[in-house]
This record gives C-alpha cells, sequence and structure tokens, in this order.
C-alpha cells in the first residue's frame, strides 16, 4: 500500500513538471517519464524489496533532475507555475502561516466576491514566558484550487471595493495590513463602481493608510495588482511574476490579431522575456524589495519548511515599516539588518499618530524615486539646479503670499465686510425715510454689441495655429476639405449634410442637428480652450526611452516623434485663461495612443508638484489613453500608484484637480491617477473604461454593446460627474474654476 501511494505520488509529480515545461522537447523529463513507466511495468515482477530499492532511485533522480530543471526555467515557464492549480493559494497562507483567523466579508461562494479574500488574523510571538497575540488585517485574491466561484483571482469592482473598506477599519484599529497578490488582473467590467474607478479609489486610498502595509507577489498582473500592491514593503516570490501586462496579451497586441486569431507559442515566449517579469528582473529594477526563495519548482501546499520561511519574512518586512516610522533604535536596526530570522526580535507595531504621518511620507518618498532611471530628460545640469532652485522659491513664495500676508488679509477682508453690511442696512433704512414720491431709481447697464467668433480664423489653406484679434486660435486642417461630410445619425435624427469648413471651422466638429462630435486634433483644445499659445511648456526635454532595451520599440518611437513632433504622449505647461493661471496636462493620443510610461509619469508629478507649490489649479485633458506602455514593463504599471500619490498629495494640501475626457480613454491611467479626481468630466465623444471592448471579448468571451463604454454609462455609474459640449468647454473650464476646488487656491 505504501508502495502505491509512492508511486502515484511520483506519478503526480511528473505530471506538474509536465505541466511546467508544456510543449518542450526536454531530455530530463523524457527520461523521468521512461524511468516511471519502466517502474510501474516492474512493479508486479520484482519483489517487494526490489521495488523498494527501485523506489528510492528513482525518487533521488527525481530529486536531482527537478534541482536541474529549476536552472532552465524560463519566465514563460514561471507564468505556468504560478498558474499551476497545486500552487499555493491564500488559504493555504492563512492555514500555515499565521495562528488564527476569521474570514470577513462571506464565505466560499457567498462572499461578495469569492475571488478577494479578507480575514482578521493573528500571530503569536513569545516574548520571555508570556505569548502575545499581535492582530493583523491580511487582504488578498484567493484562486484556490479549482475552485471555479473563485474566477482564477480576477476581482471585480465590487471586491476591491471590500479590500478598500477593510483597509481602512485596519486603520481605524491601528493594525498592519498584509496584502497578498494572486490574480492575472482585474475582472474588466463596468458595472458600478467600474472596474477602472474602484482601482482608482483604492490606489488613492492606500496612498495615504496611516498603518504599515506589506505586499507579498505571486501573480500580479497590471491593475489587479495595483489594487492592493502600494505597500511600504513589497516581496515577490522567486517564482513569480509582475507584470504590465500578461504575455499572451501583449503578444497578442505585437502581433496584432484580428478577432477568432491566436498567436504563436514562440511570440509569448518571446515576450514573457522582453518584459522582465520576473522576480530577479523586478528586484534588479527596485520594484520589489526583497525575493522570497521557494523550493525547486515552485510552492506547493505541503512545503510547510516553506510556509516557515514565508512568516519569518513577513514578521521582518513588517518590523522594517514600523521601524522606518518609529524614532531610530539602532540596535533593533541593526539587527535587523545582519538577521534573517525575525523570531527573537519583538516589536509592537502599534504607532503613534507622529509615527504615522512619518510611515506615509516614507511610503510617498519611496515612489516618487521609482523609475526615474526609465526615462531620457535632455536637459542641461544648470537647468535641472534652476529647476530645483526655482521650486524652492515657489513653494516660499506661495506660503509668505497666500499663508501669511493671505491670513492676515482674509481676517481684515472679513471685518471690513461686516462693517460695509451693517452701513448699507443702515443707509437702506435712511433712504426709505427719506425717499420722496418723485424718486426714481436709475439703473444703467452699457452692453457691448460688438461680437467675436472665436472658432473661426483666417489661417493657411492647411489648417493650424493662427492669429484672430490679437489672440492665437487653433483652426482644424479638416476644415480645408472641400467637401460634405454625413453625421453617423442622420437615419435616426435626420441629420443635414455637413460642408468641412462649416463644420470643422464655425461648429467645432460637431453636428448642427444632433450634436454629434467628429473627433479633433488635441491642438484645437490646447489652443481654443487652454490657450496654450500665451502660456509656458515646462518640463518638455523629458522624453520616452527604451528602458528594456525591447526589440524594435526604439524605431517605432523614432517615427512617432517625426510623425507628431512630440517626445512623449504628454504636454505640461502653464497657462492663464480669464485671468486665472492654471497647470494644464495634455495627454496627446497621437503618441503610442496616449499610452502612459516614466517620462509621461515624470512629468505628471512634476506638473503637480508644480502646481502645488505654485498653489494653482490642475487641469488634466486627456484627449485619449490607451492606458499603460506596455513596452516599458513594470517602469510602466509603476506609474499607476507613483502618479496616484502625487495627485492625493496636491489634493490634501488643498488643490483642485479636474479631469476632462475626450475620444478612447482606457486602461491603467484612469485606473489611477485619472479616475481618483472627485472633478471627472467627458465630452460627448468620450469612451470612458477599463478595457476597450476587444481586450474584454477576449478575456472574458463577452461581446459587449457598441455603446458599454460612452460618456452617458459613465455618467450613470458615477464614474464622471457630467459631460460637456466641445463649443462650450472652455465656458465650462472657467465656471469649474470659480465654483470648484479646494481651500488654497491663490485666488480664491
Amino acid at each position: 500500500m505504501n508502495t502505491d501511494k509512492r508511486i502515484d505520488a511520483l506519478t503526480k509529480r511528473l505530471d506538474y513538471i509536465k505541466d511546467i515545461f508544456k510543449n518542450q522537447e526536454n531530455v530530463n523529463v523524457a527520461m523521468l517519464s521512461s524511468e516511471l513507466g519502466e517502474c510501474n511495468e516492474l512493479r508486479s515482477k520484482i519483489s517487494h524489496q526490489d521495488l523498494e530499492r527501485q523506489l528510492v532511485r528513482l525518487e533521488d533522480l527525481f530529486s536531482f533532475l527537478e534541482v536541474k530543471l529549476e536552472k532552465e526555467l524560463t519566465p514563460m515557464d514561471r507564468v505556468r507555475i504560478v498558474r499551476h492549480p497545486q500552487r499555493i493559494c491564500l488559504t493555504d497562507i492563512l492555514e500555515n502561516v499565521y495562528d488564527n483567523y476569521t474570514e470577513l466579508g462571506g464565505l466560499g461562494e457567498f462572499s461578495i466576491d469569492p475571488a478577494m479574500v479578507i480575514a482578521q488574523a493573528c500571530i503569536a510571538r513569545r516574548v520571555g514566558n508570556k505569548i502575545v497575540n499581535q492582530p493583523v488585517m491580511v487582504i488578498g485574491q484567493e484562486k484556490g484550487h479549482g475552485q471555479e466561484f473563485r474566477n482564477g483571482g480576477s476581482v471585480k469592482p465590487w471586491g476591491n471595493a471590500k479590500a478598500l473598506h477593510y483597509m481602512k477599519v485596519a486603520e481605524a484599529e491601528g493594525i498592519p495590513i498584509h496584502t497578498y497578490i494572486f490574480t492575472p488582473g482585474s475582472y474588466p467590467v463596468e458595472e458600478y463602481p467600474g472596474a477602472a474607478q474602484q482601482i482608482a479609489k483604492n490606489i488613492y486610498g492606500m496612498s495615504r493608510i496611516n498603518v504599515p502595509i506589506v505586499a507579498v507577489i505571486s501573480e500580479g498582473g497590471s491593475g489587479g495588482a495595483e489594487a492592493i500592491g502600494l505597500a511600504d514593503r513589497r516581496l515577490m516570490l522567486s517564482h513569480g511574476y509582475y507584470s504590465v501586462i500578461s504575455p499572451e496579451g501583449a503578444a497578442a497586441i505585437e502581433a496584432n490579431l484580428h478577432r477568432g486569431e491566436r498567436v504563436s507559442e514562440e511570440l509569448i515566449t518571446r515576450c514573457a522575456r522582453r518584459l522582465c517579469i520576473t522576480a530577479e528582473d523586478n528586484f534588479r529594477l527596485g520594484y520589489v524589495d526583497r525575493i522570497i526563495r521557494e523550493p525547486v519548482l515552485g510552492a506547493r501546499p505541503h512545503n510547510y519548511d516553506f510556509f516557515r520561511k514565508l512568516r519569518s519574512e513577513i514578521i521582518r518586512a513588517t518590523n522594517e515599516a514600523c521601524i522606518s516610522a518609529k524614532w531610530k533604535k539602532p540596535f533593533r536596526a541593526t539587527f535587523l539588518r545582519h538577521k534573517s530570522s525575525e523570531e527573537d526580535l519583538f516589536m509592537r507595531w502599534d504607532l503613534s499618530g507622529r509615527a504615522r504621518t512619518r510611515l506615509v511620507e516614507r511610503r510617498h518618498e519611496k515612489f516618487r524615486n521609482l523609475s526615474t532611471s526609465a526615462y531620457m530628460d535632455n536637459r542641461s545640469l544648470v537647468l535641472k539646479m534652476g529647476s530645483a532652485l526655482q521650486g524652492v522659491a515657489w513653494s516660499t513664495r506661495s506660503w509668505v503670499l497666500y499663508n501669511m500676508i493671505g491670513r492676515v488679509v482674509r481676517f481684515a477682508k472679513q471685518g471690513v465686510e461686516g462693517i460695509q453690511s451693517e452701513a448699507h442696512l443702515i443707509k437702506n433704512r435712511t433712504s426709505r425715510l427719506l425717499k420722496n414720491g418723485n424718486g426714481k431709481s436709475v439703473s444703467e447697464n452699457k452692453i457691448s454689441r460688438e461680437m467675436r467668433d472665436k472658432l473661426l480664423c483666417l489661417s493657411g489653406p492647411c489648417g493650424g495655429p493662427c492669429l484672430e484679434d490679437g489672440q492665437w486660435k487653433y483652426r482644424s486642417p479638416q476644415s480645408s476639405a472641400d467637401r460634405t461630410l454625413t453625421c453617423p445619425n442622420s437615419k435616426e435624427e435626420g441629420c443635414l449634410d455637413l460642408w468641412g469648413p462649416d463644420l470643422f471651422g464655425d461648429f467645432g466638429g460637431v453636428c448642427s442637428t444632433c450634436g454629434h462630435h467628429f473627433p479633433m486634433e488635441y491642438q484645437w483644445y490646447l489652443y481654443n480652450v487652454f490657450n496654450y499659445a500665451e502660456g509656458f511648456e515646462f518640463n518638455s526635454g523629458i522624453e520616452s526611452a527604451n528602458p528594456l532595451d525591447y526589440e524594435g520599440f526604439d524605431l517605432k518611437l523614432n517615427e512617432i516623434r517625426k510623425k507628431t513632433g512630440l517626445r512623449s504622449s504628454c504636454i505640461t505647461f502653464e497657462t492663464r485663461m480669464e485671468d486665472i493661471n492654471a497647470v494644464v496636462i495634455c495627454i496627446a493620443a497621437p503618441f503610442r495612443g496616449g499610452s502612459i510610461g516614466a517620462a509621461e509619469g515624470e512629468k505628471i508629478i512634476r506638473a503637480a508638484e508644480r502646481a502645488q507649490r505654485k498653489q494653482l489649479p490642475l487641469i488634466a485633458y486627456v484627449h485619449g489613453t490607451a492606458g499603460i506602455r506596455i513596452q516599458e514593463g513594470t517602469h510602466g504599471v509603476i506609474q499607476m500608484p507613483r502618479c496616484t500619490m502625487a495627485v492625493r498629495r496636491y489634493m490634501d494640501a488643498g488643490g483642485l484637480y479636474l479631469v476632462v475626457y475626450d475620444t478612447n480613454s482606457y486602461g491603467g491611467s484612469v485606473a489611477s491617477f485619472l479616475g481618483c479626481s472627485p472633478y471627472q468630466f467627458g465630452i460627448r465623444s468620450s469612451r470612458i473604461g477599463f478595457a476597450g471592448p476587444r481586450v474584454i471579448s477576449e478575456t472574458i468571451g463577452m461581446n459587449v454593446h457598441p455603446n458599454y463604454h460612452i460618456a452617458w454609462n459613465a455618467l450613470a455609474r458615477g464614474h464622471i460627474q457630467g459631460i460637456w459640449d466641445r463649443r462650450e468647454m472652455s465656458k465650462n473650464v472657467h465656471q469649474s474654476l470659480l465654483t470648484m476646488g479646494g481651500r488654497n487656491l491663490y485666488y480664491r
């Protein structure tokens, strides 16, 4: 009976190895298969003692060749390891790492989202002769072992909302948060509150959670990982992967497949290598703090030594996060640096109010310093130093002008306004007593009869910027086409054909009958709405690069630079609109679909810092964005928390952050620094969501309605707060600056 169990165990080990090295001709795997087959044939022909010796030899051979196969693992092999049903899952960790736990927010299939598991757990520590239970909040995606209702660890919006809710519970109780990332990516559904909007809320909320957060990454797929991955310490399992997109998704984009076509295994394997997704790659790039070594060919539920190691690393990481926030204790800090086991060091994980503030500041500094080498900054050293000194000067000027002097001025104004109000009341009552029957009240309003057409201007035949009444405007090159265009809604709405110069000139690209918005260039908005010609563009020397040396990407960057004249998809400038200064971020779709990489992330962060120092409103106009740039790998995906933390700090300082979407706005940028704004609006032509129709169809096999992502649906689920007509955008932006926003803007 014992020999049967041992042969069965070896058979399972061989099946596991074959699953990992799928469709690969490997001599070691072939040898194991041959030896095991031979043993099965001989088991009934040889004596029990000979079978025992054969099994011992075979088990030693398995152990030896597994170590050899471990060294041959490719990045795609590691992807198959973390996706395998025998891979450890969150329930295994709760059972073996923590001493006690209670699952919250539902159990199994009856949870609000079974793919997201929350548990209040305890870690028991011995202090002298006493046992101390240290409570923690454990949050993570659960893939289960063949449990289909877990949805493969793909969390729906309400699952991420549940995670954020219990993070705030942990914050209120003052206990650390341990997050475990086991997800290929979030479920791309736009039912309320919407996948992108909820991920943005999670990142925004985690940036200010003032208790220690430790994240452990096994399978980290893009926005699904970032929804619970913003942490003070980020650990990664040695066979895990952390990526901007799955290798299959990257291969599909590279091959530019049409519906029904399948990508080759060779291209998938090549993309997995190019994206630098392994634990060693991410540790080298600085996106994880430490790697937790697993047993050969990955951790499985029977690897109890691994769970002891994981427990030790989790305790160590939590101690490090606490020590970084508390006043330095040299002996403990030295012990942490040189001690691999944490069982001898006990530290309480509760933090004072000041320590919690320091913890959040350290978290901001940590993410601010990431990916700073993944873009090109062409400015000279003198300009860089001048920019830094200028920032300090702006901060000092704003503090003196708006805080110190401004506070006195505001107090004086309040007193004067009170006196003026009383005087006005006395004057009115006196005038009523003295008023005679012949008194007349005369009010003169001088209304100017001069009207200016701000959309139509005399420019060259090809369109572009032009002067009109002393102001620079932009005339679309489409207006030079001497032809008529038919509105897509003509059959339903009875729209008349429109002459090109009228449509793209006087009408601003909007159908005069039904209001359908034809596509317009981003320059139209820059000149006609944001007064770009009168503004000052900054950080234009920061340029998109190819930090992973992704094959063929340098050529594509050079081509798009020549075609668009842009160095990145992000344009940042300071401008003046209707006597109000503002900092504007424009994401331009013509440059790689408006995708966000390290250069764009750095420009967005610097724009938020500039707006905060100068106490200016911050406006993001999204002409279109395809999300995070996959060719930059984790250099791209890390911009989600980096930029969100920057705009969060700006808003916490009392600034106004306004986002306006246009055309197709999808992906990680909408699910982070764009989606976290409390003031989001869409042009009528906008389509907003977490993933486009093609991605949704390929991911979950569901064909979505053509109007699934239109602005009206985004408004209905609360993602945006209003829908604007393009022709009225300038007026609406100005109205927003006057009626919305924070307390510290200079014009308040």
